[in-house]
């Protein structure tokens, strides 16, 4: 009896509960055998401490994603929309944001060698912890 009452708790909750927007699993199955997913809807993914190097990525939605500890040296992510993003920690070194929207997106402690930011909405940006080099990062402003 009181499995049923929990059942029917739990069940309950679910009606009553907001939707989740899930990951889309097919696109970050892609990504993570192949190396490319450019366009692809990665909204909301958990990518923490995947190994992309040299990825394309280019024009795909990556807001609110988790990148923590991600490997994104040599990936491709011009276009990109990144607003919100969680790359602390990332690897980025020689990675293209060019024209990039990584508003509010937290890079702390990143490392971003040589990394192409041109055109790149970076507004509310964390960098608490970063190690920059040869990349125009103009605290402050765009």
């Amino acid at each position: 009896m009181k499995a049923s009452i929990l059942l029917g708790s739990a069940l309950a909750l679910l009606l009553i509960a907001p939707p989740l927007r899930a990951e889309n699993p097919v696109q970050v199955r892609q990504l993570l055998e192949t190396g490319a997913c450019a366009g692809c809807d990665l909204q909301d993914a958990d990518l923490t401490g995947a190994h992309l190097i040299g990825a394309d990525l280019r024009n795909a939605d990556l807001a609110g994603a988790n990148l923590t500890g991600v490997n994104l040296e040599g990936a491709d992510l011009t276009g990109a929309d990144l607003t919100g993003a969680n790359l602390s920690r990332a690897y980025l070194t020689n990675a293209v944001f060019a024209d990039a929207d990584l508003r509010n997106a937290n890079l702390s402690g990143v490392t971003m060698y040589h990394a192409d930011v041109s055109g790149a909405q970076l507004s509310g940006i964390n960098l608490a912890g970063a190690t920059l080099g040869g990349t125009a990062i103009n605290i402050g402003g765009q």
